[in-house]
């Protein structure tokens, strides 16, 4: 699973352990992501207030961000983390490339994207892409402090091709 944001901090894994039962090792690769970049999320979390973290097609963009070897186990506590089908989908991620640093392309890896709106529109804690000034901010130009405090809206979409797994589904093959 390509992790960015907040799945890459080694204290989220610690409360993932603690809060939501996550077990086994988790084991995370370093890898350039190109053509795609972790932006501010629209919405706010819930139980801390701040600005996630999403991902958005970036044509030029190059970043580094881990892939995480987890077990369909660990994907079902991800996925209730997450909030898998309401502010996350899981889905087979068809842009942009990722590659391990030993030169490895991963074709299609799993990822977390921002769920499209409900019937009601965007919710508060909408995680699609903030734009501000018409475009999404970047994560790696603005930190988290101050992210809180930008002012925008949300972005239609996040410009991805992607295959999104059925609820329920690890989304293998």
């Amino acid at each position: 699973m390509l992790a960015y944001g907040s799945n890459m901090c080694p204290s989220k894994i610690t409360w993932l352990r603690s809060a939501l039962g996550l077990a086994g090792p988790v084991v995370v690769l370093r890898a350039q992501c190109r053509d795609l970049a972790a932006v501010w999320a629209a919405g706010f979390r819930e139980r801390d207030g701040q600005r996630p973290a999403t991902i958005v097609a970036a044509p030029g963009v190059v970043e580094r961000h881990g892939l995480w070897l987890a077990t369909a186990e660990q994907l079902t506590t991800l996925d209730a983390c997450e909030g898998r089908g309401v502010r996350y989908d899981l889905a087979r991620l068809h842009s942009g490339t990722v590659t391990l640093d030993d030169g490895t392309v991963v074709p299609d890896p799993l990822v977390y994207r921002a769920a499209p709106p409900g019937p009601s529109g965007y919710p508060e804690d909408s995680r699609l892409p903030l734009l501000v000034d018409g475009a999404p901010v970047r994560c790696a130009e603005v930190p988290q402090v101050a992210a809180a405090a930008l002012a925008g809206s949300a972005a239609p979409s996040d410009g991805l091709d992607v295959t999104v797994a059925p609820s329920g589904s690890a989304c293998r093959g």
